[in-house]
C-alpha cells in the first residue's frame, strides 16, 4: 500500500519517525515539509489529499502541532475523510465506522510510541460498511 504523508514544521520530526517505523510495511510518498522552519500547513494537506483521491488504494497521514489545521484543510476535498486521532481506539473506529482515508496526528500532544500504536490500530482496522456506508454517503453535498 502506498502512503501519502505530509507535515508542517511542528510535525516533521514525528513524520520521519513514522516513515522509519513503517518502512518495511509501506511505500511512502513524502509531500514535505523537510525542515523545522515555519511553513503553511495547508500546502501539505492539499497535496496529500489530492494524491489520496487519485489513488483509490492509497492512504494518507498528516501531522501538525494539534492536527486540527491539517484535518480541516484535508476535509475540504470531497471524498476525503480525514480523522484526527490521538489513541488506538479512536483510530480503529475512524477506519471501522468512517472509512477514514487520511489519519491526522497531533505531534505536540502525542508521544512517538502512542503515535505508532495509533497508526498500527488504524492500519489493522477494516471498514465495517453497512449502516456506516449509508452515513458516509450523506457526507458530501
Amino acid at each position: 500500500m502506498k502512503i501519502y504523508i505530509g507535515s508542517d514544521h511542528a510535525g516533521v520530526d514525528l513524520k520521519e519517525l513514522v516513515k522509519q517505523h513503517f518502512a518495511n510495511q509501506f511505500e511512502f510518498v513524502d509531500a514535505g515539509t523537510f525542515t523545522n522552519e515555519s511553513v503553511d500547513y495547508p500546502d501539505f494537506a492539499h497535496q496529500v489529499a489530492e494524491n489520496v483521491l487519485k489513488d483509490e488504494q492509497g492512504r494518507g497521514i498528516l501531522i501538525c502541532g494539534t492536527g486540527n489545521g491539517m484535518a480541516i484543510t484535508a476535509n475540504k476535498h470531497a471524498g476525503i475523510r480525514a480523522a484526527l486521532c490521538w489513541s488506538p481506539e479512536i483510530a480503529a473506529l475512524a477506519k471501522q465506522h468512517n472509512n477514514a482515508n487520511i489519519i491526522v496526528l497531533p505531534a505536540r500532544f502525542i508521544s512517538p510510541q502512542l503515535a505508532m500504536d495509533t497508526l498500527d490500530a488504524y492500519f489493522k482496522a477494516e471498514f465495517e460498511g453497512g449502516r456506516h456506508q449509508r452515513r458516509i454517503d450523506k457526507i458530501n453535498l
